[in-house]
């Protein structure tokens, strides 16, 4: 069975960056897709970024378009979100998750396994 381990969230100013990895195991070979999502208190889920790890096509919100980089290293089993000129508005816990077929990216149901999340906090 697939394993999603987060690690990489923390405190930081607004402005600063912080980088996100997400540890797959249980699995010779990364996912069809991997994705991040958040959720605020208060708020729903909704998806960050994803990556198709084949070919590497990467996919993100329009609020984190220009400032969050997904990225994936198939050697490592390990996907990465960079997240730089972080906004208070980003606070939020983050997970990432992997879907075994390649179609789908948006949309949170079409997850299968998930982590269990790290927590991004950006101060004002």
């Amino acid at each position: 069975q697939v394993q999603l381990v987060e690690s990489g969230g923390g405190s930081v100013q607004a402005g600063g960056s912080l980088r996100l990895s997400c540890l797959v195991s249980g699995a010779l070979n990364l996912p069809a897709i991997m994705g991040w999502f958040r959720q605020a208190p208060g708020k729903e889920r909704e998806v960050v970024a994803a990556i198709y790890t084949t070919a590497g096509a990467a996919y993100y919100a329009d609020s984190v378009k220009g400032r969050f980089t997904i990225s994936r290293d198939s050697a490592k089993n390990t996907v990465n979100l960079q997240m730089n000129r972080l906004k208070p508005e980003d606070t939020a816990e983050y997970t990432c998750a992997a879907k075994s077929s390649s179609c789908g990216w948006y949309e949170a149901r079409y997850y299968g396994n998930w982590g269990q999340g790290t927590q991004v906090t950006v101060s004002a």
